[in-house]
Order: C-alpha cells, then structure tokens, then sequence
C-alpha cells in the first residue's frame, strides 16, 4: 500500500515507536542526507517472521543459506569479531553486552519513506497505517545514569598510542584504528528516547536503530560501509575528522586546515588502498576506481573526510561474498588489515561486537546498503549494561594527546545525550 502523508516528521516519530514495540526492530534514518547512491529516505522493518543468529565460525556461509531460502527484505547487522571466521584472528577483550556476532532477520512489515510518499509492506498495510497514524506520542525521558567509566585513563591512553607509533617506527604496521570504551554497568534507560535524542542532536545518513528482544544499538553513524546498486559495488571509508566552528568564517577555516593536513590525508590514502585492494577480490577485472577523494562533508557535530571508491560486481561473486571479501571495513582496521587488527587485538581492552560492524538490509531487488556502527551506543536491558567506543587513525605522524581529544570529540554527541562530561585531563 502506497500512501502520501502530510506531515512526515510526525508520522517517522511514531513509526520509530510502533516498530520499537515488537521484539525485532530495525530502523535506518538518512536523515534527508541524499548522495547520488541513496535510495530511501527511511526505511523501517518490525516484527520477525524468520531469523538467523550466528557467531564466528561459519556465520557467512549460514547467511548465505539463509538468503537463498528467504525472499524479500533481509535487516540484520555483522558484527566486527566476525573477522574471527575470516581470519585467523581471535577476540579476548571483555564483553559486558553479549551480541551474537551475526543477526539478521525477515521482517512482518517494511515501512520505505520518500518525501512524503510512504509505502508499507505487509499483511493489513491499512491496519498498520491506521495503528501508526493514531499512535499516542510520549513524551521525552529524561536519561538518569550513574558516571560512565572508561577502559583507559587519558594517561593510559597516550601511553598505549606511543607503543603502536613504535609499532609504525619497526614497520609492523602503517596506520590502525585504536579504540576505547566507555560503559556503564547498571544503566535505566528508554533506548527509543536515548535514539531519538542522539538522532536530534546528530543526525547524520546512517541512523540506526536496531533492536532485538533485550539488546539494543543506538547508532547515529556518518558511514556507509558498503551498498550495492545494480551491479556497482560502492564504499565510502572515512578518515579524517575535525570540529565544527563556532561561526561560518571559523567553519570554512577549520575545513581547509582538514583538507591540508598530512596526517589526515595520509591516513585516508592509506585506507582507500586497503578498500581498494579489498574490492578487487569481487570486481571485474579493472573496473575498481576512486571516484571522489578527500572529500568534505558537514555534520551536526564535525567535518570528516570521505573518498569513494567503487567497482563492477563479478557475476561469480555473491553479495554475502562481496561483504565477506571486504570486512571488517578499512577505516575500522588499519594496514596491513590483518596485523593491524591482530595488534588491535594486544592493546584494546573491549571485545568490539557490533561496535565497528555494520548495519543494513538486502533489498528484494537485490541491492544492499550496510553503514559502520560508529558514534553508537549499545545496551543490554538485561543486565543494564551501556556501551560506547571510541577510536581514532594512529599513523607515524600521529599526536597521542590530540588523538585522544579526537575521541572525545567523536563521543561528543553521546555525552550530551546521556548528560555525561569528562572535565578532567584523566
């Protein structure tokens, strides 16, 4: 059933809510943010008709089955450990959340938004739209947690980069992305109203919220990890962050020093070499480019730099295979991937889950869209345990202390919804 709606906040606000209110949910925001890759303005999936949960081992090739026996739309999210099954590479950081590593799910009802025009598929479609259109909106809750704990201390934290910049010196490595938790272990929160909030005050293109049963992610991501179009194949690996200035001449200011600062652009080429080198294994011969390097784009809360890189899908070659070949994505890595994450895994305290996987769907025409599960907070209503992460590029010209600021810049959005500060230097 296709519909127009008059007031299309109104209704994508009560829409979040009624999805949020069965035990599987996925809700994917652009926000109004529109690239020539875009497709919905919003896309919403609630209630689960069949459902896959798998952990590294042979999680890829389960999807898989599971893809070839389920037509339609697919939701789920691939979590970072994942690069257990493709690697050999294991996970020893504590884990106070307990995702599966994989979860995706065929959902009862797709709601797909554009401009004012809404489609929902599913049984009763005109059930549903009259169940979301009388919909009574809550009011905002106010987040009450106790004070969030961090896995490192800022000196911890520094010393910690100084040992990967040794790591760099020898040659081990080039460039890592090294991160930190921040948590809380006995959090009340309402994650649709945390969700609604971090969207509020961040809205980037790919705003995730997803919920299955007690667990929940938060996700208020700038990134597209990988999407598929027809046969194009297309990554949009960041690199490169910094604030946003107080008036429009600062503004412009602040995005030219990002635009020639070596760090940042060495460290973006780096990462566009990896994915380039990771979409290879799915592209026909020759048909991997670069369409846009070093490109800025303007959030709520930073300016990041984005490249753009893309290819020809091989017929041979599956989408589970193309997302397979590619993960853990190049930003959320480092290079040589696999030591940079094998080191990652000797300094970093946390296992990542979902933090630093991707969330998306396949669609029945046969195209994807994934994001990378950054800017994102996840909880376990379970045992009320509340995460964020934090990372940031370690190159050799890397500044431990600004490295660690740019984390906190990152978690900017995050602190602000949870009413959480770190005034302190520690």
């Amino acid at each position: 059933m296709i519909t127009i709606i008059s007031d299309i906040n109104i209704f994508k606000q009560k829409a979040l809510q009624w999805a949020a209110g069965f035990d599987t949910a996925c809700v994917l925001d652009s926000n109004d943010f529109k690239d020539r890759y875009s497709k919905y303005d919003l896309l919403i999936a609630a209630g689960a008709k069949k459902e896959l949960k798998a952990d590294a081992g042979d999680a890829f090739d389960q999807l898989e089955t599971f893809k070839m026996a389920t037509a339609g739309w697919l939701f789920g999210y691939f979590g970072y450990d994942l690069k257990n099954e493709i690697e050999n590479l294991q996970s020893n950081g504590t884990d106070g959340l307990g995702f599966p590593d994989l979860y995706f799910f065929a959902p009862r009802y797709v709601i797909t938004v554009n401009g004012n025009e809404v489609e929902i598929v599913g049984d009763d479609a005109e059930g549903i739209l009259d169940q979301i259109e009388n919909y009574q909106l809550t009011g905002p809750v106010k987040t009450n947690i106790s004070q969030l704990q961090k896995r490192f201390n800022r000196e911890e934290y520094v010393t910690t980069v100084k040992k990967i910049k040794d790591h760099i010196v020898r040659g081990d490595i080039y460039v890592t992305n090294f991160c930190q938790e921040f948590f809380v272990e006995d959090a009340d929160i309402n994650p649709i109203e945390v969700f609604k909030a971090l969207n509020d005050i961040s809205p980037n293109p790919f705003a995730a919220f997803f919920k299955i049963k007690d667990k929940y992610v938060m996700c208020a991501s700038p990134e597209r990890f990988l999407a598929k179009r027809n046969d194009k194949l297309i990554s949009q690996p960041i690199k490169g962050t910094a604030k946003r200035g107080a008036t429009e001449t600062e503004d412009e200011a602040i995005k030219q020093e990002l635009r020639n600062q070596e760090k940042e652009l060495q460290e973006n080429v780096m990462i566009v070499d990896l994915v380039r080198n990771d979409l290879t294994k799915s592209a026909q011969q020759g048909t991997v480019k670069t369409e846009d390097l070093f490109d800025i784009h303007s959030f709520s809360q930073v300016h990041q730099m984005i490249s753009t890189v893309v290819c020809q899908l091989a017929a041979s070659v599956s989408e589970i295979e193309a997302i397979r070949n590619t993960f853990p994505m190049g930003s959320m890595t480092g290079a040589p991937k696999v030591s940079a994450m094998q080191l990652m895994e000797e300094y970093e305290r946390t296992k990542r889950g979902v933090y630093s996987g991707a969330v998306g769907y396949f669609s029945p025409d046969g195209d994807f869209d994934f994001n990378v599960v950054i800017r994102s907070l996840l909880y376990n209503s379970a045992n009320k345990y509340l995460s964020f992460s934090a990372g940031s590029a370690i190159t050799y010209h890397a500044d431990p202390e600004k490295e660690y600021e740019e984390c906190l810049l990152k978690a900017k959005a995050i602190l602000q919804v949870l009413g959480q500060e770190f005034s302190d230097r520690t």
